[in-house]
Order: C-alpha cells, then sequence, then structure tokens
C-alpha cells in the first residue's frame, strides 16, 4: 500500500557549505518529524541525487565549486527531479538574483539569516502544494487511461458491430454509429449537414409521431428501411436500427438461416441480385480479396460449386422469383 503524505515521513535535502548553517537547520527539521539529508556543495548534491530521493531541496546560492544556480539547473535537467520542489537559501536580495533562481527552476527563496520557524513554514506549505500536484496528477492519468479506454472501447464496438445502429440524442445529435450505419448514412444522404448530425428527413420521420412505423426511402435496386427503439420521451436519446433491402424483396438478415455469418450473407444477398464480386466489394465497401474469401466459405457451408447454386439457394429463402444467370459465373 502506498504510504500517504499524512503517514510516511517526508525526505528534506540541505545543502549548504557553511556548518553553523546545516547544524541549526538539521536539528530543527529533524525534531519536527523530518529524515534530512545533508551536502557541503553542489557536485556533493548532484552525487547524492544517485541514490537519495529528496521530497524538497534546501539549496544555498553561493558556494565553491558550482554555485546553487548551476546546481539547479543540473539537477533540473534530470526527469527524475524536474518537479521536485527547490527553496533557495540566500542572502541576496536584488531583484536579478531573485529572478534568475526562478528562471533556473526554483519554487521559492529564503533570506539568510535562517529563521527555522519560517523555514519550516516553507517547507511545509511547498510539500503540500507538491503533494496536491501528484494528486492531480495521478487523478488525471487515471482521467486519460478511462478515456483512451473508452475511445478504443468504442472503436472497437464501431468495427465489431455487424449491425447498422445509431444512438442519437437531442433529437439529432450522432452520439453512436458503428461503421455499418455510417456507410449507410454517406450513401443515402450523401448532401447531409455533418457525420455527427441525423440527416433532417430521419429528424423529421422520428418527430412527426409515426416512428413507430419503419421509414424508408429507395436508392437504384435498394431501399433503406429505419426502425426506431428505446425513446422513453420527447427528447431523450433513442437507437435507430437502419437496415438495407433489395427493392424486389428480401434482406441479407433472411440468409442468416443459412448458417452463414451476417457478412456472408451479405455478400450472398448481392450474390443473389446478381452482382459480380468486384461490385459487392464496392457495395460492402470490403476488400475484393475479401468478399472471394466469403464467396468461397458460402459455397463451403452450403455445399455447393457453384455461385449460381449459391444464388439458387438464396433465391428461394428470399422468395425471389428470378435469378440473373448470366452474371452468376464470373468475379
Amino acid at each position: 500500500m502506498k504510504p500517504t503524505d499524512s503517514t510516511r515521513q517526508h525526505t528534506i535535502m540541505i545543502v549548504d557549505d557553511v556548518p553553523a548553517n546545516l547544524g541549526v537547520l538539521l536539528d530543527f527539521l529533524d525534531d519536527a518529524g523530518y529524515h534530512v539529508l545533508v551536502a557541503e556543495s553542489g557536485e556533493s548534491a548532484l552525487a547524492q541525487l544517485a541514490y537519495a530521493e529528496p521530497d524538497i531541496i534546501l539549496l544555498d546560492v553561493t558556494m565553491p565549486g558550482i554555485d546553487g544556480y548551476e546546481t539547479c539547473r543540473r539537477l533540473k535537467q534530470d526527469t527524475r527531479w524536474r518537479d521536485t520542489p527547490v527553496l533557495f537559501l540566500t542572502a541576496l536580495n536584488e531583484t536579478t538574483d531573485k529572478v534568475r533562481a526562478f528562471e533556473v527552476g526554483a519554487v521559492d527563496f529564503i533570506s539568510k539569516p535562517l529563521h527555522p520557524e519560517e523555514v519550516l513554514a516553507r517547507v511545509r506549505a511547498h510539500l503540500q502544494i507538491r503533494s496536491l500536484q501528484q494528486d492531480l496528477e495521478e487523478k488525471n492519468a487515471l482521467l486519460e487511461k478511462a478515456v483512451a479506454l473508452r475511445i478504443e472501447a468504442e472503436e472497437q464496438l464501431q468495427q465489431s458491430l455487424d449491425r447498422a445502429v445509431l444512438i442519437v440524442r437531442d433529437r439529432n445529435q450522432i452520439q453512436f454509429c458503428t461503421r455499418l450505419a455510417r456507410r449507410l448514412l454517406d450513401r443515402y444522404f450523401p448532401d447531409a449537414r455533418a457525420d455527427h448530425v441525423l440527416p433532417d428527413a430521419l429528424v423529421q420521420w422520428s418527430a412527426n409521431g409515426h416512428s413507430t412505423e419503419p421509414w424508408t426511402k429507395a436508392l437504384d435496386e435498394t431501399r433503406l428501411q429505419a426502425r426506431m427503439f428505446a425513446e422513453t420521451q420527447p427528447g431523450a436519446s433513442f437507437m435507430l436500427l437502419l437496415e438495407e433491402h433489395a427493392v424486389s424483396g428480401g434482406s441479407p438478415a433472411s440468409l442468416l438461416c443459412l448458417g452463414l455469418t451476417r457478412r456472408e450473407a451479405e455478400v450472398l444477398f448481392w450474390i443473389a441480385h446478381g452482382k459480380s464480386s468486384p461490385e459487392i466489394a464496392i457495395i460492402l465497401e470490403a476488400a475484393l480479396n475479401t468478399v472471394k474469401k466469403h464467396v468461397q466459405n458460402i459455397l463451403l457451408k452450403l455445399g455447393v460449386e457453384s455461385r449460381l447454386a449459391a444464388a439458387l439457394r438464396a433465391s428461394e429463402v428470399l422468395g425471389m422469383a428470378d435469378v440473373d444467370h448470366a452474371r452468376l459465373h464470373g468475379d
């Protein structure tokens, strides 16, 4: 279990080359319940960071070797310490010195001579700020992960559902749309205003009180049929189911009784209506090789050897009087 800020002991690193300063702060912060690390130079502090994990760093500005500014600049280049609060300890009071401290990554500065009570108050304040930042970062990370999972799930659902399903809210806003539904909308409503808006004809139909009856629209040799489900009250979300039928009758769903998958049923449906494999690939927006593979599976499942024989089986189920023999022999 990860310790909370109230249960774990925070670690403070003090970097100062004056023993008197170190002694005063070390005793005071130790009595306040903190674990204190000490470094007497910038080089020593950077070396300790290879194995130490301070929650906050108190850093003297004026030191032999590399000064506090350079020490802070170097540790902030390491991603492990980029967000660790650094408080400068300095006797410099010029504005330019303070500005430079913030430019290299410090979050605060404490003027010398040091007053232990002030140091403790500032340490507590910045540890609290850092704790809140970490909590927010964790929550944002969890939220981003949840959003990413939801987006992935919706994309997978849109790709995998073999029905043309729409979820609509506020009468015309498309909240969810499967890939097949999008294909049908694009085909039957090429002049639609936007992908996320339900076409006007369907909006009017769903709102005119006759939505209990299917809505249809003819296009060439096919017609689109829409049915509404799950409306509870005016303005509430509802589901639309879109189905494409040949004008001559029947639907791909009727062929599922032959033991086919829904996609295979769609392919056989169009074979029965005289469409070649390239034409079916265009209609279903599928790769030609994929359609050919479906044809092979259909022949195997139906126990027949030709597209014509498969089409005749389909026509019996669909109640079709004629089959276009001339177009059933080629791919």
